[in-house]
């Protein structure tokens, strides 16, 4: 194997590695998401869950709740109720980014897309806008071949 060679930096060379590291601190770059006050909101309701993300204006995510992580087991995710209790929990999410106006992006066809809007907007959040974003077949799938007998 042989020994082993350690290199040594100069120091115009450490000088110029601590300037790349300097720049935004992690604290620096929490404060400055901080002073969002707009966002979106995506909300999927599909058959077997909801799962709600915030996001700020520009659609980088900040965070996001489902029923499952809220403690919802098996059917019991797909209901308004936990739906409602899902946009209750982005609603707090939203409260540490100081967000008020939020953009509505509802996906899905679940029992939940009315009730997650409606909390919403109870728990103080200024809805500016929804939109649904369902993906909608234009010609559907190919039908099966013709059955021969």
């Amino acid at each position: 194997m042989g020994k082993k060679r350690i290199i040594k930096q100069s120091e115009a060379e450490l000088l110029k590695e601590g300037e790349k590291a300097e720049g935004k601190t992690k604290k620096e770059a929490v404060e400055t998401l901080k002073k969002i006050q707009e966002g979106r909101i995506y909300i999927s309701s599909s058959y077997n869950n909801t799962i709600i993300t915030l996001a700020d204006s520009k659609g980088n995510t900040l965070g996001w709740v489902s029923a499952g992580s809220i403690g919802f087991k098996g059917t019991k995710k797909a209901t308004p109720f936990a739906a409602s209790k899902v946009a209750e929990a982005v609603c707090e999410i939203a409260r540490k980014f100081s967000i008020e106006k939020v953009e509505v992006f509802v996906k899905g066809i679940g029992s939940g897309r009315e009730s997650a809007i409606r909390s919403l907007v109870a728990r103080g959040l200024e809805v500016t806008a929804i939109k649904d974003v369902t993906p909608i077949p234009h010609n559907g799938c190919r039908p099966p071949k013709a059955r021969r007998v």
